[in-house]
């Protein structure tokens, strides 16, 4: 084979603009269809709101208003609004921005001016205007192509700032916005921000009380005890405990919302043990201690330094650049143990329930030891001579730049999981194969878990035994067969993550595989229908006499349909949950001995189209 040509004419420098939508996933992270509440386009909506945010931390405008008009997304602030001569460079012109000045944002999350333009640069549409003392400036661009820009005219609109977009279809391949996960980030906004008004298509969005307001409704009646909230200059915290497993955090740093935690989650967590250990006096086990926690940090500090643009993880040592700053791990552990001690001695009672969490984690982890042992070798033994799963090559818990796209197949049967692991990307695809109907484990205690081969199994694979904090993949995929069948192992599986790992649903890690009902085609196109309605407008549009295979099971479609289905045009549905709703209940209902109530609702809900039962998309 002839040697490839390199030379002058190999060397290309690209536009900023093309190097944005050329290499996306260097300023979004990971692109998606706004199926999971990581994917780009609601990283481009951040980029522009965090701005809105900024102008009210700086004391300028108390209200935004947010309106989602089909696949445009809008936010006007009445903050100070761009300086008029600027906005183009501001929104359209890379490394340009008002937040290099420390002393007008020295705690703001957007520091390299970036964020809006990649906005611009990946979206169709992207208007921009700005108000400020009775005049007001305007700009359209395309692609991050300036299309338009307006000349300086008076206005009677006060200050602020109005951006709109539409994310670019060519970037994010049939996307939808979802408005749950639109309003999730409102509401993180107005937590972090008490005073802070958000109107999201009419409806409001605020809180007086921080992020006691944050816990109280995401735990509902769920707390021990209630919920211990301290708070200072440019930090606050709060914390209770449930009877739900493993531990739960929100955390944050100049109001971005670090999902994957960092040195200031790590100090939290550090803190919490150390305070219940001085208080009580007790060399607790920190697995004790933090077992049933559901807890919030947040903090403000300097020129925060987060390990990718998506800034989801902190990677600060210090409260600010040397000299300024002090120790940001010492700083987070002496407020915490400070403030929690203090409050446990002046809530006796608290106190008391606290303790009395810490012990039942003790005598239940103790109790388990043995079975826990028994099980982590026989899963060991199990995965030297089977091939339940099929690995891939990047996992969630590393640092590769694909971690975010990382996921796993759980289905049960040879043949589904032949299909999926013959057409599936093996450097972020895993594939977990069932071996009959999991057991219904409604109502068992966590023994079971160890005790049944198939759970076992499932949770070694997941790397989740510990908690979380090492789940090998981003999505835990349920991919069945679209009948009774299939429906019947999801609800079991679902009832098993919500049993024990509760937190994967909550965290928005587990989903269902959306596959074709329908093959209809004729000799020169085929077409994949999801759904009855899908399967009459591809027979309009190939003629009545168009061949039309009905698929009973994943079994049945070939390993090279089935790349078609789980690659980038992937439908998934994500499981959902209310921030209030309790799962105990929720299980009772569906899960439980009330079978006239369950029939009620079966006969009042349940779809049939032909022999095909629609199972319900969400848990909401």
């Amino acid at each position: 084979m002839a040697a490839s040509t390199y030379s002058e004419s190999s060397i290309k420098t690209l536009d900023w603009r093309e190097h944005i939508r050329m290499r996306p996933g260097m300023y979004i992270g990971k692109l998606g269809n706004g199926k999971a509440p990581d994917d780009g386009i609601y990283i481009l909506f951040k980029e522009i709101i965090d701005n809105s945010v900024d102008e009210f931390v700086m004391g300028a405008g108390r209200e935004i208003q947010i309106t989602l008009e089909g696949l445009t997304l809008s936010v006007r602030d009445f903050g100070r609004g761009i300086p008029l001569g600027k906005l183009v460079d501001c929104v359209g012109k890379i490394n340009t921005g008002g937040k290099y000045d420390s002393e007008a944002f020295q705690k703001s999350v957007g520091l390299n001016g970036i964020g809006t333009k990649a906005t611009n640069a990946l979206s169709t549409h992207f208007y921009a205007q700005s108000f400020r003392e009775g005049k007001t400036v305007n700009a359209t661009f395309s692609r991050g192509m300036l299309k338009t820009e307006s000349k300086e005219s008076k206005t009677a609109e006060p200050n602020g700032t109005f951006i709109s977009f539409t994310p670019d279809p060519d970037i994010f391949h049939n996307y939808q916005w979802m408005r749950e996960y639109i309003e999730e980030r409102l509401w993180i906004y107005a937590y972090l921000n008490p005073g802070l008004t958000l109107v999201f298509n009419g409806t409001r969005y605020f809180s007086k009380n921080g992020l006691r307001d944050l816990l109280d409704k995401q735990i509902g009646e769920r707390g021990l005890y209630p919920t211990l909230h301290f708070k200072d200059k440019d930090i606050e915290a709060a914390i209770t405990h449930s009877e739900e497993p493993g531990e739960d955090y929100f955390s944050f740093v100049n109001g971005q919302h670090t999902t994957d935690g960092g040195t200031h989650l790590a100090a939290f967590r550090e803190a919490l043990v150390k305070a219940c250990r001085d208080f009580f006096q007790k060399d607790f086990d920190p697995a004790d201690i933090r077992a049933g926690i559901i807890g919030c940090i947040s903090v403000r500090i300097q020129e925060p330094v987060f390990e990718s643009q998506t800034k989801t993880k902190l990677g600060s040592t210090s409260t600010a650049p040397e000299p300024k700053g002090q120790n940001l791990r010492s700083w987070i552990i002496d407020f915490t143990c400070k403030h929690l001690i203090d409050l446990l001695h002046k809530n006796k009672e608290i106190a008391k329930t606290l303790l009395d969490k810490i012990q039942r984690n003790e005598r239940e982890r103790k109790d388990m030891a043995g079975v826990r042992k028994l099980a982590s070798e026989r899963a060991k033994r199990a995965n030297v001579h089977n091939r339940k799963l099929r690995d891939c090559k990047v996992h969630y818990n590393t640092k590769d730049s694909d971690r975010m796209d990382t996921m796993v197949f759980i289905t049960e049967g040879d043949s589904a999981s032949g299909s999926i692991t013959k057409a599936r990307d093996v450097q972020t695809q895993a594939v977990f194969g069932l071996k009959g109907k999991p057991l219904n484990c409604f109502g068992m205690k966590k023994r079971v878990v160890y005790e049944n081969e198939e759970f076992n199994l499932l949770q070694h694979a997941l790397n989740i035994e510990e908690g979380i904090d090492e789940l090998r993949y981003n999505k835990i995929i349920i991919a069945t067969d679209a009948d009774v069948d299939g429906a019947h192992i999801r609800l079991l599986l679902l009832t098993f993550f919500l049993q024990f790992f509760p937190e994967l649903v909550r965290h928005g890690h587990i989903f269902v595989l959306q596959t074709p009902l329908f093959r209809v085609r004729n000799k020169k196109e085929t077409l994949y229908c999801y759904s009855e309605e899908e399967k009459q407008k591809a027979l309009l549009k190939l003629g009545q006499q168009a061949e039309i295979t009905r698929f009973k099971g994943l079994g049945e479609i070939s390993p090279d349909e089935f790349s078609q289905f789980i690659g980038r045009d992937m439908r998934l549905d994500p499981v959902l949950l209310e921030n209030q709703l309790q799962i105990k209940e929720l299980l009772e209902y569906y899960m439980g001995k009330n079978t006239p109530d369950r029939r009620d609702f079966l006969i009042t809900h349940l779809r049939v189209e032909e022999d095909i039962i629609e199972p319900a998309e969400s848990l909401k």
